[in-house]
């Protein structure tokens, strides 16, 4: 596997294919059709989508001869050639087609790389605002802004008086909602924040917010890279067991619930596990 010497000497790299990425993204964002259609799950897909997934996939191959890639747009490895994999891509070539559909701007480009189920290297590329989080775990966490010089990134590690709480701003439900009622009750206040797609994991990994609870659906190309950003700015992100978030271990890309946080001492766990409705 890939040490991390050598993870650091790539990671500008990947950071250059997501800005590439979000380019072409960006072409058909400004025009009138993006070919939008559904998948078999119903999920919407794009021109963007596709074109992204194209450059992606190509560049990553060139970098990395041999190294396995899940994409989200892309065909999927079976588990039986999965399982036997110790490192490989993980790939969200358009992470919030319903924010690129709504045209507010959060959308990202997902791109980290998985070595024995643990996302270690992750960059999110913001298209609209021209941003990009990268961040290796041991070594750190950075922001920069369209060729700015980057600037090292911080989660909070004590938790605000008044908890900044992210919800996604289109995939709410009533689990949600009901941990949302309890954080209230037992924390007595808390500001909401809404944002779509992983932008989520990088307002925590910045510093701009305290807790992420995710209790809805998600698969593992959506959450490798914020997670890889928020654990090298300081960051947690584990199962409602208290485990850490980890890839390709089983036959299905999908995650379990779970929280993101930055102030491990705030017993966030607790607050979710007791929740009696």
């Amino acid at each position: 596997m890939l040490a991390l010497s050598q993870l650091a000497e790539i990671l500008p790299q990947v950071a250059q294919i997501a800005e590439k990425a979000g380019a072409a993204i960006l072409e058909v964002y400004e025009t009138a059709d993006v070919g939008q259609s559904l998948k078999a799950d119903a999920s919407p897909v794009t021109h963007a989508d596709l074109a992204a997934d194209r450059l992606i996939v190509a560049a990553l191959a060139e970098l990395m001869p041999g190294m396995p890639i899940i994409s989200e747009e892309s065909p999927q490895s079976t588990w039986a050639v999965r399982r036997g994999w110790t490192e490989h891509w993980l790939v969200d070539p358009l992470d919030g087609t319903k924010e690129f559909l709504a045209r507010n701007g959060e959308f990202t480009v997902n791109i980290a790389l998985v070595q024995q189920h643990v996302a270690g290297l992750g960059v999110v590329h913001l298209p609209v605002a021209g941003t990009t989080y990268r961040g290796l775990v041991g070594s750190g966490a950075w922001r920069s802004k369209s060729g700015d010089a980057q600037q090292r990134i911080q989660a909070e590690s004590t938790c605000c008086a008044r908890p900044r709480v992210l919800a996604s701003r289109s995939h709410r439900n009533a689990a949600l909602e009901a941990l949302l009622a309890t954080l209230r009750k037992d924390l007595g206040d808390y500001e909401l924040l809404t944002a779509g797609s992983s932008l989520k994991f990088c307002r925590l990994a910045e510093g701009e917010a305290d807790l992420y609870p995710r209790l809805g659906p998600t698969s593992e190309w959506d959450t490798a890279a914020g997670q890889a950003v928020l654990e090298a700015a300081g960051g947690y992100v584990v199962t409602l067991a208290g485990e850490p978030l980890r890839y390709n271990s089983h036959d299905s890309l999908l995650n379990p619930h779970f929280l993101a946080y930055a102030d491990a001492s705030r017993g966030w766990l607790s607050l979710v596990n007791n929740d009696d409705g």
